[in-house]
This record gives structure tokens, C-alpha cells and sequence, in this order.
């Protein structure tokens, strides 16, 4: 993947903060021939968000070329993304990544588990209308998540060393967000987690909830050998047995995240359970998230939910599908064992579960 960087600063001042333009709306602007929606320079974004100039601090900006579309994200840029982090992990105090809206919650996901001993501010941002429309959503999503990214206390650490996503005048932490809205600016919601901060007329910080856990005497860890054959079945009513056996039993696949119904149930019927049975007995990596948006799985509630889980289907607790997919490929390209893999997925690893 070829990369370009463009460079702007403010001179002589302490704060820096490193733009990752990867592609999305937020840096789209109507081509004044044809009417069309197209990428603009990203070199210029000072003077798309002149206000940006006012903040007292060093704002460097890098664009991946090509950009990508939200729809085509592949593990490929949460790779280039980590890597890129730990290049210049030291010359900035926060890092604000520019990404289209659906996909920005795997992604914050993904990178919460990839970037280990994380000791400073990673924000995804975006908006629902391309910062160059006149009610674009864009500029003030930037303009927080740029402050949030190099807030400190007063003692000089980061406001919130985790990576983040800032929208729609919210910080939700990464693998706690779920896109909820295609249309309108309340794009993203965390169901089962505080908000991390509001934007207001100040930004007011939820400091109990947000993560400390780094060890400042260590570096930056990143981890980019993901393990992608992972599937996803949601349960429906008029399931096939053909169809849950072509995912469950599939040769492409080393784990299947079961979408179930609300506390983790799903169906009782013989060939149903047969073939969850076959599966673990197979080596599968079965785990159990709930469909619902809020709440969270519990196997123990309901007799069904005890016959997944006797059958060797892990609980995912109140993980989000998300979630659950950046945990899989991480702990599977980090672990050859099966057996340590379902271990860890039960134990809260990165804030992603309440447990």
C-alpha cells in the first residue's frame, strides 16, 4: 500500500498531533463540474477547518494513497494503521484517524487489541456529511476528537490512553461502539458501557471509566499477525439446517461467532444441536454473542443457553459482534492452541467486556 505525507505545523509548540486521513465522507467535497462526491487534498484541511489553526500545538497530517472506502476495509489497514502508530509513537502525543462511518467501529475494535501497553490517545472520527457541505457534521467531530487526542491532566498524562471513537459531540471506547444510525449524526452508541466524555461547552471526562492500565516504563507493543478464519452466523427463524452446516462445518473457517436470540438462546432442534456438537468436536472455536443491542449473554438463564454451553459453545458475555470479530483475529494469530484461545476470549483482555 503506498503512502503519501503531507505536513503542517504550528512552530514552537509542545503538543503534536498526528491526522490519519485513510478515506471516508468526512474528507469528500462536491466536484464543482459534475455535482459528484470526491476525495480533496487533505494537505488543505486548514483551510477547510480553519480552527484547527487555533489550537497551540503541532498538527502534522498523513493520507494513505490510494484511500480507502469504508466498505473495503480488510485487516490489511488495521496493519498498516498499528505499524504506523508505532513508527512515530513517539513524536506525537495522540493520534486522530479519519475513517469511514461503517466500518469504524471493527476497526477501533480491531486496533484496541493490536496496539499493546497503549499509553496515549488513538481517536477515530468521521462524519455523515463531507466536511466541505454547509451543515457538515465534520468539522466538529475533528475539532473534538484533535482536542481529546492531546488532552492532558495535571500531571501531564493523557486524558485517555485508549484508542477511542469521537462523534457527534461523544467519546465511546473503540470496541464498545456499534454503528446505530446510517443517516443522521448520532451515528455511533457503546449499549453496554459508559461514554468516556462529552462534548460540551467544555469536554467533560468519565475518569472512572476510562483505562489507565499502561505501564509508562514500557513501550508500545503492536500485534499484526491476525488469524482472519473466523465466520459469522446470525440465527433466524426458518434457519436451514444446510445453511448453519455450511457455516458451522466449513473448511474456511477456525471459529464462528453465533449471533444468538436475546440472553444467548437459540434452537433446540436435534440437527441444530448436532451440528454445534460436530463443530466443537472438530476443533471449532464457537462463541456466543448475543443479537440484541443491549444486555449480554448468559448461558445459564435459559435451558437452551445451558445446552450451547455444555456443548462447548463459549459465552461472549455483553461483547459486541464487532468486538468479538478483532478479539478472534488477534488471539487466533497470537495463540496455534485452540484451547488458550477460548481461555482468553472468556476474560476481559481490552475493556470489551464487563466481566
Amino acid at each position: 500500500m503506498k503512502l503519501k505525507i503531507n505536513l503542517f505545523q504550528e512552530r514552537n509548540t509542545p503538543t503534536s498531533v498526528l491526522l490519519i486521513y485513510t478515506g471516508g465522507t468526512i474528507g469528500m467535497k462536491a466536484d464543482p463540474a459534475d455535482g459528484t462526491l470526491k476525495p480533496f487534498d487533505f494537505s488543505g484541511i486548514l483551510e477547510e477547518v480553519p480552527e484547527l489553526r487555533k489550537f497551540a500545538m503541532k498538527i502534522d497530517a498523513y493520507t494513505f494513497n490510494p484511500l480507502i472506502d469504508s466498505s473495503d476495509v480488510e485487516p490489511s489497514l488495521w496493519q498498516a494503521l498499528a505499524r504506523l502508530i508505532q513508527e512515530r509513537y513517539d513524536a506525537y502525543d495522540g493520534f486522530v484517524i479519519l475513517h469511514g462511518t461503517d466500518t469504524m467501529a471493527y476497526s477501533a475494535s480491531a486496533l484496541s487489541f493490536m496496539l499493546e501497553n497503549l499509553g496515549k490517545p488513538v481517536i477515530f472520527t468521521g462524519s455523515q456529511l463531507p466536511i466541505g457541505e454547509p451543515r457538515t457534521d465534520g468539522k466538529e467531530n475533528l475539532i473534538s476528537a484533535v482536542e481529546i487526542a492531546t488532552a492532558k491532566d495535571s500531571d501531564g498524562h493523557p486524558m485517555v490512553p485508549e484508542v477511542c471513537i469521537c462523534f457527534n459531540s461523544q467519546l465511546l471506547r473503540g470496541n464498545r461502539s456499534v454503528k446505530v444510525n446510517a443517516t443522521g449524526f448520532d451515528a455511533f452508541k457503546s449499549p453496554n458501557y459508559p461514554l468516556l466524555a462529552t462534548a460540551g461547552i467544555s469536554i467533560n471526562y468519565n475518569n472512572s471509566f476510562i483505562h489507565y492500565g499502561y505501564d509508562r516504563r514500557k513501550g508500545l507493543t503492536i500485534h499484526t499477525d491476525l488469524d482472519t478464519r473466523v465466520s459469522v452466523l446470525k440465527l433466524h427463524p426458518g434457519i436451514t439446517e444446510q445453511a448453519v452446516r455450511d457455516i458451522l462445518l466449513g473448511d474456511g473457517s477456525r471459529a464462528v461467532i453465533l449471533e444468538t436470540y436475546g440472553s444467548g438462546n437459540a434452537p433446540c432442534r436435534p440437527w441444530f444441536l448436532a451440528l454445534v456438537r460436530d463443530a466443537v468436536t472438530r476443533g471449532k472455536i464457537l462463541l456466543n454473542v448475543t443479537q440484541c443491542q443491549s444486555g449480554d449473554v448468559d448461558m445459564d438463564l435459559y435451558a437452551t443457553g445451558r445446552t450451547l454451553k455444555d456443548a462447548g459453545v463459549i459465552c461472549g458475555h455483553d461483547i459486541t459482534t464487532e468486538s468479538a470479530l478483532g478479539k478472534l483475529f488477534y488471539l487466533m494469530g497470537e495463540y496455534a492452541d485452540n484451547g488458550q484461545v477460548k481461555v482468553l476470549l472468556e476474560k476481559n483482555l481490552k475493556g470489551e467486556i464487563s466481566k
